[in-house]
């Protein structure tokens, strides 16, 4: 489908490609392995505004280069104190990031380290090249993985994978992550963008409030079901989409089983 326009601005850290019905963000700071500094937390944020204001599917990816992101910025995490770690300054984007009203995908080609495994795990669905990578090397700098890591990985994978990953060091090579769920496909990496996009296709043939109160209830505490489900369920239920889908699923077969009478 084609862009509407593409953001590119020297000295940006993302690069934003504004669809008809979806967002694709690129990850842009080549050099620095995509490290997620103070100004790509600013960048995200401002798109996440966006995408709260304009709900849109979001694609989020490092590029076709073999890194999707190699970590936070190690400079700027060598200054930060207590009160930096109390801000949650990764994690509070991330937790935005995975709050969007729209589904996320993660398009990950090579290696997803530290805050970028973590920023990919924030994203509701994820695809990955074959020659991508997940790991956590936090404690070997002496922190650990907080930005969503050590409570994600245990409900994405389970307790025992998302300990091997968090305290035993293990990297989840694509092969892995597939088997393991944490990806929904693997590709090579010259198609994986279209993957991405078949992804999404697919998702925007739905209606939009469904997949919206849908992404609600998959994402609300376990104490909350089923009466959220049942709340999401009402709503939908007196959406003239839902008439309109519907009616036409019901004509659909009734002029069908008319031509084979």
């Amino acid at each position: 489908m084609a862009s509407d326009r593409i953001d590119v601005v020297d000295g940006d850290s993302v690069l934003v490609d504004r669809r008809v019905d979806r967002t694709w963000v690129t990850l842009h700071r080549p050099a620095e392995r995509n490290a997620i500094d103070a100004g790509m937390v600013e960048q995200l944020h401002d798109l996440c505004a966006e995408l709260e204001s304009d709900p849109k599917v979001l694609v989020l990816t490092g590029g076709s280069d073999g890194v999707f992101a190699g970590g936070a910025d190690i400079r700027q995490l060598l200054d930060r104190r207590s009160d930096d770690a109390l801000k949650g300054i990764n994690l509070r984007l991330f937790e935005r990031i995975r709050s969007l009203p729209m589904p996320t995908v993660a398009a990950i080609d090579g290696w997803a380290l530290g805050g970028g495994a973590e920023l990919a795990y924030a994203c509701d669905i994820r695809v990955a090249s074959a020659r991508a990578k997940f790991g956590q090397p936090e404690p070997r700098l002496g922190i650990l993985a907080g930005a969503g890591a050590a409570f994600r990985l245990v409900r994405l994978l389970g307790e025992s994978v998302a300990k091997q990953i968090l305290l035993a060091g293990r990297t989840l090579d694509a092969e892995d992550a597939l088997r393991h769920g944490l990806v929904l496909a693997v590709t090579e990496p010259e198609d994986l963008f279209s993957t991405a996009d078949g992804v999404v296709d697919t998702m925007v043939m739905s209606s939009a409030k469904a997949l919206r109160l849908s992404k609600i209830t998959v994402d609300a505490p376990a104490a909350a079901h089923p009466h959220v489900d049942l709340l999401a369920q009402a709503v939908l239920f007196e959406d003239a989409e839902k008439f309109q889908r519907m009616g036409a699923f019901v004509n659909s077969k009734r002029a069908r089983e008319t031509r084979h009478a």
